[in-house]
């Protein structure tokens, strides 16, 4: 009898001991690594061989096993199986830029029988292009309203961030936010040069925080909620990305000052992993711009340096699927990784952009995750990455993948807009 209550006591001080320290390590706060000389070996799973005088026609079946995996292991699965119904207007249409551009305020209504979703479209074009133009669209962070001091620009009425620089409060956004965030859409300088840019709140197309689903677009299929039960549907990068598609849709419809072909989406951090992922799901983006996107971005999973598959999935669990979750510390496991995910934009022009001291986003993981990728670019007929090494700050190279290091922290600036402005200049002429 003393053994068994021996036995017993030990067992549940055993229990208690696993018990608070999983506690204790569930609480231990996350410590990034910044060491190169810590960065783990690690085998790049392979992205293509061809074994033929037709690499072209063999990289198709490859990549469509690729974009299957990412859609099962990473992003989700989007509902392309089901039906919905979209309608386009125009809200408000007007001069902007002193009778420089034309601004248009496009409203794209999605309908199923389960509900209806509304996603408000901002358009600047040049005020009188001699043919259709260029476009840069891209999603921003807190409405339409912050990227311009244009008075005329609808407030979002969508979900916002609690932001006092961005007068977001109660999760409202208001006039205050207006203009907020100008420096990081320039967008005078664009029409300037010929471009024309369009934009959309990110939250219009689907809420940025863990709602279990239930808002923006995922509330149109109810029957097609993520979760547990369903690991591999689409988390909410994956439904920016398919609201880009839509925004697309809406440009083809209603905006004949802009050429569809010639259509580069791009993206900020967040919205830059989401930028790789709607060229890569959706081939008719001319090309994708991807400014520090980081980890499930650009940046190569395996080298675990700055923010980590665990550390992104603690924090924004709703951006990717239930399925990607079991690679938390375990990247070795995964079946593929970024360098693969830049791969499926080919042979579309890509670019990879980081910054110096943006070492969370890891950098030096972009850029060989770009390096890599460029390798199937020249297995297909294209020039590979011009850069051999990671460089110094301030250099940059166009081409069929593009890359630059800018100098300073996690943001977008005049300085890399002119680049992909360069960017789009040489896409065009290479068309």
């Amino acid at each position: 009898m003393y053994i068994i209550h021996l036995v017993r006591t030990i067992c549940l001080l055993l229990t208690i001991i696993s018990t608070g320290a999983a506690q204790v390590h569930a609480q231990k706060k996350f410590v990034p690594n910044y060491d190169e000389s810590k960065v783990p070996e690690f085998d790049l799973p392979p992205i293509f061989k061809p074994s033929s005088q037709d690499p072209i026609s063999e990289w198709a079946d490859r990549r469509t096993e690729l974009l299957s995996l990412f859609q099962q292991q990473v992003y989700g699965l989007p509902p392309t199986h089901l039906a919905y119904r979209t309608s386009y207007s125009i809200v408000e249409s007007g001069p902007g830029l002193a009778g420089k551009a034309l601004r248009q305020q496009i409203r794209i209504k999605l309908e199923t029988d389960a509900a209806n979703h509304t996603i408000d479209l901002l358009v600047y074009t040049p005020a009188e292009p001699n043919r259709p133009v260029p476009l840069f669209l891209g999603l921003n962070f807190f409405g339409n309203h912050t990227v311009s001091k244009d008075p005329q620009i609808a407030i979002t009425s969508a979900w916002s961030r609690n932001s006092a620089e961005k007068g977001v409060s109660q999760n409202k956004a208001t006039d205050k936010g207006r203009g907020t965030a100008a420096s990081r859409w320039p967008i005078e300088k664009l029409i300037e040069n010929g471009l024309g840019v369009a934009t959309c709140y990110c939250g219009d197309i689907d809420p940025d925080f863990d709602d279990q689903f239930q808002n923006g677009v995922h509330s149109l299929f109810p029957q097609f909620r993520p979760g547990p039960d369903h690991p591999d549907r689409w988390g909410t990068i994956a439904a920016w990305a398919w609201g880009l598609s839509r925004l697309l849709d809406g440009l083809i419809q209603k905006v004949p000052q802009v050429d569809p072909n010639r259509v580069v989406v791009i993206g900020h951090s967040r919205l830059g992993k989401t930028s790789l992922w709607a060229a890569a799901s959706d081939t008719r983006f001319a090309g994708a711009i991807s400014n520090n996107s980081g980890c499930g971005g650009a940046a190569l999973s395996r080298r675990r340096f700055g923010e980590t598959v665990g550390r992104i999935n603690q924090s924004f669990p709703h951006w990717f699927c239930e399925n990607f979750k079991q690679y938390n510390r375990n990247e070795d496991a995964l079946p593929l990784d970024q360098h693969q995910l830049l791969s499926l934009i080919a042979r579309r022009p890509i670019y990879i952009a980081s910054a110096s001291e943006d070492r969370w986003a890891d950098p030096r993981g972009e850029f060989l995750s770009a390096k890599s990728a460029s390798q199937l670019y020249s297995n297909l007929g294209y020039p590979e990455l011009k850069l051999s090494e990671f460089p110094e700050p301030g250099t940059h190279t166009i081409g069929p993948v593009s890359y630059h290091l800018r100098k300073g922290r996690h943001n977008i600036t005049d300085w890399d807009w002119d680049r992909y402005i360069e960017f789009m200049r040489a896409m065009v002429q290479s068309q």
